[in-house]
């Protein structure tokens, strides 16, 4: 069993009052991966101690110095990719595609970063006479970075990633569904060259994580994780700090008339129930014109049917378990509001034997607007299909929503397709392709309840601005 600590001042080091909380594999529940320190507002106060000292040496380091250490971590990341493959299926569930393609994206989102680095620059502006009038870009100060459990390596490497980059001290409080990933991470960094006392590792759930917020030394809060915590985030943070939040999702496929319908089936499948349903991008809502909406529904469900559930790591499974009890509660509480609600259940929406959170993909029909389950993130394999009288139609069902992170639409009509990315109230509009899957080197975040909208959460050109300060300087040469 792993002895996980956190690393406080360059230490590795158990929580101040000695309490831990153990993480079981959500295959099997006799299999304990680790025990974790439980973390209190001690062991972050004395976290955000070490980081506030040594933040002035951190940001002098010069950019080709940060970039060299995120560039040596990927390279230490890289070097032990099998072993991270086998312990993300264990610890977060994933099956072993999933979890060697996020291995594989963390360290190149390390080296995306890595550039990052040396190319945030200032700019300069025309002034009038001798002057010159120029901005420079400087560390915003100490980083918290909450991050979830669904992609315990990849979302983090995209917090700590341009907040070291930038020259920021980091506090890291990974899910305490998946501390060993985030352990592993910092151990990366560290066996990178990163100064210790850069970076601080605190695990634990919400008691830590609000004690990190609500610190006045935090300069900035990057978090993704639900609509309902990263509310109470932004209320803490207030108007004299920086807060990136990027939360929940319902995500809408609108399948056009003309759509290919076995080309639809397969990105919806790949789209609600890749990752077990547990993407803040996942699929959760098929909106189908009246004309395809019975042939497509058919088509979904058998699909759904042929699906393997299992443990991750077992050859030909296609879905792995849930991530935690909560989850599998959570699941089958909406599978019954569902049924309470009257849509008919097609098929699903049971859980499966062999020890684990193990639930069989869920597809619903003859839903409305009203249900529950149309309306709130499931955040589970669990897809709703409503039917639409017209394209336009369509896309009023698929903005009726609080959230606004990802919508697609599948269509040959090129002209359907620029009126719905036109019209979609959603941060990111897929055409032809799955709610899921982005580009490192795109912006990313939402609208509505979805995220903050001010910063951004991955690349595009104002990425770094979450995490420096801009300082305008006048310059008369002549005194």
């Amino acid at each position: 069993m792993f002895e996980g600590a956190n690393f406080i001042d360059g230490r590795w080091v158990p929580a101040v009052s000695g309490e831990t909380f153990e993480r079981r594999n959500p295959a099997c529940q006799d299999d304990v991966i680790g025990s974790f320190p439980a973390s209190g507002e001690a062991d972050v106060r004395g976290a955000i101690d070490a980081l506030d000292k040594a933040a002035p040496e951190w940001a002098a380091t010069s950019p080709e110095r940060r970039a060299a250490i995120l560039e040596s971590a990927a390279t230490h990341l890289e070097s032990r990719s099998a072993e991270l493959i086998a312990e993300l299926v264990r610890e977060e569930g994933k099956t072993t595609a999933e979890a060697t393609m996020e291995v594989s994206r963390t360290p190149a989102n390390l080296r995306f970063y890595a550039g990052e680095a040396t190319r945030t620059t200032g700019d300069t502006y025309p002034a009038a006479g001798a002057g010159l009038v120029y901005t420079l870009r400087e560390p915003v100060g100490i980083v918290a970075a909450i991050t979830p459990w669904n992609f315990p390596l990849n979302i983090p490497s995209r917090k700590l990633g341009p907040a070291l980059a930038a020259g920021n001290p980091v506090l890291f409080k990974p899910s305490e569904v998946t501390p060993l990933m985030g352990q592993r991470l910092v151990e990366a960094m560290l066996a990178g060259g990163l100064p210790p006392n850069a970076i601080a590792l605190v695990h634990g759930g919400a008691d830590a994580g609000a004690a990190m917020v609500a610190d006045p030394r935090v300069a900035a809060v990057t978090f993704t994780g639900s609509t309902r915590v990263g509310r109470l985030i932004h209320r803490e943070v207030g108007p004299d700090r920086r807060v990136q939040l990027e939360m929940g999702g319902k995500n809408p496929v609108v399948v056009a008339e003309d759509a290919n319908l076995d080309a639809a089936a397969a990105l919806i499948i790949k789209g609600a129930f890749g990752l077990s349903g547990q993407a803040c991008t996942g699929t959760s809502r098929v909106i189908a014109v009246d004309a395809v909406h019975d042939e497509l529904l058919e088509r979904v469900v058998a699909k759904t049917e042929a699906l393997s559930v299992g443990p991750g790591a077992d050859t030909g499974v296609n879905m792995g378990p849930l991530a935690s009890a909560a989850q599998l509660e959570t699941f089958l509480a909406y599978v019954r509001a569902g049924e309470d609600d009257g849509a008919t259940l097609r098929c699903g929406g049971t859980t499966v034997g062999g020890g684990g959170f193990f639930v069989r993909p869920t597809v619903f029909s003859d839903t409305t607007p009203t249900m529950r389950i149309v309306r709130e993130e499931v955040f589970g394999p669990l897809l709703t299909f409503q039917r639409a009288v017209s394209l336009d139609e369509a896309i009023l069902l698929a903005n009726a929503t609080e959230y606004g992170l990802s919508a697609a639409i599948v269509t040959n009509d090129i002209a359907a397709a620029t009126q719905f990315a036109s019209r979609s109230r959603s941060g990111l509009v897929k055409i032809n392709q799955p709610t899921t899957g982005m580009a490192m080197n795109a912006p990313f975040g939402g609208y509505k309840a979805s995220s903050t909208q001010t910063f951004k959460e991955q690349a595009g050109p104002s990425m770094m601005g979450f995490y420096t300060l801009e300082k305008t300087v006048y310059l008369n040469p002549v005194a």
